[in-house]
């Protein structure tokens, strides 16, 4: 362990390059850039917000916060494992060239995801102050919620990288296991509705659901977060990145003979 910190600080440099060079792609030939990230959870917001929120949430003016809070909090979390599954392949021109410690691609592949949905939560802002949404002393502990889902996404994104890098076909698999997570994560829809339907189990074995529940306790609601989805997405994001880490050390040595 502490030979990969040692490792990791030694290249910490070519991190914040590899960071600044996936944001950079991500926009290139776009006249609008990174202003993209503003853009589109804003348009998005307003289609669901239009398609689901006058049948689903009638009369609930702050349903567009709602909303836009599952989105953005998802979308970092599909962008970012998505991005991690291909980063190790994506650059087997440069692993065969030059040595970089590997796992630099994965955590620059999220941690640039992570950027860009840090700056997004200024739309996040702008709406709760047209509509309203009042602060209160609980809104400092949505950075917790924030740094699990990071931490989880992380761990995924190494199990997820190792596992592309052998077998090809996971990539469509993860496609279909994200569509899976959105719609259990309760973004565009109220959670009392599934409720009381006797589904909830389907929320309490959700990790994802469980950073955006207690993220919109914080921000929208202003209570507490879920002391049960807090130690359970905690523990779940602990588990994550310590397979994720295992899983990558051990297998790392073989990626120059699949990429």
């Amino acid at each position: 362990m502490k030979r990969y910190i040692k490792n990791f600080a030694k290249y910490k440099f070519l991190l914040i390059e590899l960071v600044k060079k996936n944001i950079k792609l991500k926009y290139r030939r776009s006249y609008l850039g990174i202003l993209w990230t503003l853009i589109e959870p804003l348009l998005t917001m307003m289609v669901l917000t239009f398609i689901f929120g006058s049948f689903l949430a009638r009369g609930d003016a702050q349903f567009p916060v709602y909303v836009l809070s599952g989105r953005l909090l998802y979308s970092f979390f599909s962008n970012s494992t998505k991005a991690a599954l291909k980063s190790v392949s994506g650059n087997a021109s440069m692993i065969k060239k030059v040595y970089v410690p590997k796992y630099m691609y994965v955590i620059s592949a999220v941690l640039s995801n992570f950027v860009t949905f840090l700056i997004s939560l200024v739309v996040l802002l702008g709406v709760s102050i047209v509509l309203r949404v009042k602060p209160t002393v609980y809104l400092t502990g949505a950075v917790v919620p924030l740094i699990i889902l990071f931490v989880m996404t992380l761990g995924i994104g190494l199990i997820l990288a190792t596992l592309s890098v052998f077998f090809r076909d996971v990539e469509y698999i993860w496609s279909v296991l994200t569509m899976l997570i959105m719609y259990a994560s309760a973004i565009f829809y109220p959670v009392e509705r599934v409720v009381k339907g006797g589904n909830g189990w389907v929320f309490d074995m959700n990790p994802v659901y469980m950073c955006i529940a207690n993220f919109r306790n914080c921000v929208l609601y202003g209570i507490p977060m879920s002391s049960q989805y807090l130690l359970a997405s905690s523990a779940f994001a602990v588990v994550l990145l310590a397979v994720g880490a295992l899983l990558f050390c051990r297998q790392q040595d073989k990626f120059i003979l699949y990429v």
